[in-house]
C-alpha cells in the first residue's frame, strides 16, 4: 500500500494509474490475526482501464491544489476593494482573503483548521474557546466628538480615548495579517433598504464567517458586485488578547466600538455572540440617531391581516415561545426596527439556545439545526456526531445560528408595511404576584418599558436561595447606547400615534412564589395570548389590580377567574399582600435611576407603596 501511495504521489499530474486497491474497512473490534483485512491482498495481473480518464480517487489526493486552486478564486470577488484592505495595513502578498465564501467551503476550512465537526444533522459544530458568553464588562465606546453628547455614558457604556482604541485597532489587523487565511463577509443590517446599512466583517476563522454569513441579511451576487464603502465594518481577532497593560484596559479581552469610524474591534474573545450584538449596538445608536426611528430589542410576528405583535422580554419569558405561532409568521426573533413604514427584523438569521432543545419542545429550531447551521459548545455523541443538547458540561449557554430561512413560516422578506397592532411586555414573576395579563395605559407601558423586570429563580445560580429580581431597561440593559428615556419616549409617542394597545403578560409562578405556587401552565398563557390577536382582550371587562395599579380582566373563556386575578389564586391573603408590598418596593427603588428624566405622570404609573 505504501508502494503504491509513493507511485501515485511520484507520477506526473496528467498521468493514470494502471491499479487502484479496492478500500479495505478494519473494525477495531475484530482481532487483527483473524480479520480478512488483514490476509494478503490478491494483485491484480491486468491493467484496469477507465475510459473517464479519471480513477475512482479523491480529487485532493490525485491533484494536490484542486479544490484549494478554487478556493483562491474567491478573493478575486474584491476586485476594486483591495485597495481598501491594503490601506487598512493588511499584507496583501502574504495573506489569502476569502470574501463571502460559500458554506460548504467554511465548512472544509473549519473542518481542516479548527477542529470542527458536522454533526448527524449535517450542523457545523465548533467551539468558542474559554469565553462562551458575552463580556459586558470589556466592551467600550470610543469617546469622540461626534458621538459623546448621544451615549449614554456608565456602567454600560464605558469610555475609551480613541488612541487606544487605535492601538487594539492596530493589534487586530497585525494579528490578522499572521493569518494564512482571513475571512471578509459582507452583508446588510436591516431588511428595509431605506433604512439598512452595509456591514463588513474581517475575521480569521471560518466558524465566524459562517455565523455572521448567517446573522446578517444576505446579499445578492449582483449587490455583492455593487457592495461598495461599508457603513460599518468589524475586524475580529479574537484568538489574539488584548495588552492589559494598555490605558483603559481591565482584561486581556476587548469589545470597542467606535462611532467616528464606524468600526468595532475585537480581541480576546472567539465568543461569536459578540459581533451579533455590536451589530444590534451600532443599529441602536444609528436608527434613532440618523434615522429617527425606534430600534428594539424584541421578537415580532404578522397575522394573516397584516395586524403585527412586538414581543418585549427578557431570557425565560417565553418571547421565543410564544411569537413562534403556527397561525402567523415570524418576521423574526430579537432584532427589529420600529420604522415610520412598519416593522422589519435587523438580522437574517437567529441565534437561538439549545440548551434542553428537543424536538417535542422547539419542533422548528430542531428542524432548522442542518447544513448551514452552526451550533456553537454543543457537546455531541463522538461516535455518532449526535448533539446532547441535555449536556451543560461546556457552558449553559449552547447556541445554535442558521438563516431564518430554515424557519418553514418566515415572513420573507422580514418586512412588514403595516404599523404594529399590539405590544406584548412578557415578564416570568417568581414572586407570583403579578397577574398573567395586564392592560397597560400609554404612561404604564413606557414605566414597564423603562423597567424591563423578570426574575432569576432558586435554582438558577449557586447561593440563590429566594427570588432575585432583574431590570433590564428597555429589555436590552447590556446593549443600550442612548438613554433609556429616549427610547421609552419615541415608544410612546408611535403607540399614540398608531393607537396601539399594550398588554404586561406574566408566564411566572401563580398561587404562590416559586416553591409554594406553580409556573402558569402555557395552555392558558398562548390562550391568553390568541385572545389578544382576536380582539377579545380588548373588549372584556376590567377590574383595578392593587397596589400596581393594573387593569386586569375579570373573565376569559378557557382561562381560571382565580388564575386571571393572583390574590384569588393565594390561600394566605397576607402573605400575598406581604409580597405585593415587597416586589413593589424592588420597582421603585430600581426605578429611581430614570426618575429625573421622565414625565411625572410615568412616575406615577408605577406600583405605588403606602
Amino acid at each position: 500500500m505504501l508502494r503504491l501511495l509513493s507511485a501515485i504521489k511520484s507520477r506526473s499530474p496528467g498521468s493514470t494509474p494502471s491499479i487502484v486497491p479496492r478500500p479495505r474497512f478494519v473494525s477495531l473490534l475484530s482481532s487483527p490475526r483473524t480479520h480478512p483485512a488483514r490476509r494478503p491482498a490478491r494483485i491484480p495481473t491486468t491493467k484496469m482501464v477507465y475510459t473517464h480518464g479519471t480513477p475512482y480517487v479523491t480529487p485532493h489526493i490525485l491533484h494536490k491544489h484542486y479544490a484549494q486552486a478554487h478556493d483562491a478564486e474567491v478573493s478575486n470577488l474584491i476586485g476594486r476593494d483591495l485597495e481598501y484592505f491594503s490601506q487598512a495595513g493588511f499584507d496583501m502578498d502574504r495573506i489569502q482573503i476569502k470574501r463571502n465564501a460559500p458554506p460548504a467551503v467554511l465548512y472544509e476550512d473549519a473542518i481542516r483548521n479548527e477542529g470542527a465537526i458536522v454533526s448527524s444533522s449535517g450542523a457545523l459544530i465548533n467551539f468558542s474557546g474559554k469565553k462562551t458568553g458575552r463580556s459586558p464588562k470589556d466592551k467600550r465606546i470610543v469617546y469622540e466628538e461626534t458621538s459623546k453628547d448621544e451615549i449614554w455614558w456608565g456602567s454600560v457604556n464605558i469610555k475609551m480615548d480613541e488612541h487606544t482604541f487605535e492601538i487594539n485597532r492596530e493589534r487586530a489587523i497585525d494579528y490578522l495579517n499572521t493569518r494564512d487565511n482571513v475571512y471578509v463577509f459582507d452583508g446588510f443590517a436591516g431588511w428595509d433598504p431605506k433604512y439598512r446599512i452595509k456591514v463588513r466583517v474581517i475575521c480569521a476563522r471560518a466558524y465566524h464567517a459562517l455565523f455572521m454569513n448567517n446573522m446578517l441579511i444576505r446579499p445578492t451576487e449582483e449587490e455583492l458586485q455593487n457592495f461598495g464603502e461599508p457603513d460599518f465594518i468589524i475586524y475580529n481577532a479574537g484568538q489574539f488578547p488584548a495588552n492589559r497593560f494598555t490605558k483603559g484596559m481591565s482584561s486581556t479581552t476587548s469589545v470597542e466600538i467606535n462611532f467616528k469610524r464606524m468600526e468595532m474591534v475585537i480581541l480576546g474573545t472567539e465568543y461569536a455572540g459578540e459581533m451579533k450584538k455590536g451589530v444590534f449596538s451600532v443599529m441602536h445608536y444609528l436608527q434613532p440617531v440618523k434615522f429617527g426611528q425606534l430600534s428594539l430589542h424584541s421578537s415580532a410576528n404578522v397575522g394573516e391581516t397584516g395586524d403585527v405583535t412586538l414581543f418585549f422580554g427578557l431570557s425565560g419569558t417565553g418571547k421565543t415561545t410564544l411569537s413562534a405561532d403556527p397561525r402567523r409568521k415570524l418576521i423574526g426573533d430579537d432584532e427589529h426596527v420600529w420604522s415610520d413604514d412598519g416593522v422589519f427584523n435587523i438580522e437574517g438569521g437567529c441565534y437561538a439556545k439549545c440548551i434542553n432543545l428537543s424536538a417535542e419542545k422547539e419542533p422548528e429550531i430542531f428542524s432548522a439545526i442542518r447544513f448551514g447551521a452552526v451550533l456553537e459548545n454543543v457537546v455531541y455523541n463522538p461516535i455518532t456526531r449526535v448533539p446532547d443538547y441535555d449536556d451543560a458540561s461546556i457552558t449553559e449557554n449552547t447556541r445554535c445560528a442558521y438563516p431564518i430561512e430554515f424557519i418553514p413560516n418566515a415572513q420573507i422578506p422580514c418586512f412588514v408595511q403595516s404599523q404594529p397592532k399590539n405590544i406584548i411586555m412578557l415578564t416570568c414573576d417568581a414572586f407570583g404576584v403579578l397577574p398573567p395579563v395586564a392592560k397597560l395605559t400609554p404612561e404604564q407601558a413606557s414605566y414597564h418599558f423603562l423597567a424591563g423586570y423578570t426574575s432569576k429563580t432558586p435554582g438558577t445560580e449557586d447561593g440563590v436561595l429566594e427570588p432575585i429580581p432583574t431590570f433590564s431597561t428597555c429589555y436590552s440593559a447590556p446593549f443600550i447606547v442612548l438613554h433609556p428615556g429616549r427610547y421609552a419616549e419615541m415608544l410612546a409617542e408611535r403607540m399614540a400615534k398608531n393607537n396601539v394597545d399594550c398588554w404586561l403578560i406574566n408566564t411566572g409562578w401563580t398561587g404562590g412564589k416559586f416553591g409554594s405556587g406553580k409556573r402558569c401552565p402555557l395552555k392558558y398563557t398562548r390562550r391568553i395570548v390568541d385572545a389578544v390577536h382576536s380582539g377579545e382582550l380588548a373588549k372584556a371587562e376590567y377590574e383595578t389590580f392593587g397596589v400596581f395599579n393594573l387593569q386586569i380582566p375579570t373573565g376569559l373563556e378557557g382561562v381560571p377567574r382565580e388564575l386571571l386575578n393572583p390574590r384569588l389564586a393565594w390561600a394566605n391573603k397576607e402573605a400575598f399582600e406581604r409580597e405585593v408590598r415587597k416586589l413593589a418596593g424592588m420597582f421603585q427603588k430600581a426605578f429611581a435611576l430614570y426618575e429625573s428624566d421622565v414625565d411625572e405622570k410615568v412616575r406615577l404609573a408605577g406600583p405605588q407603596v403606602v
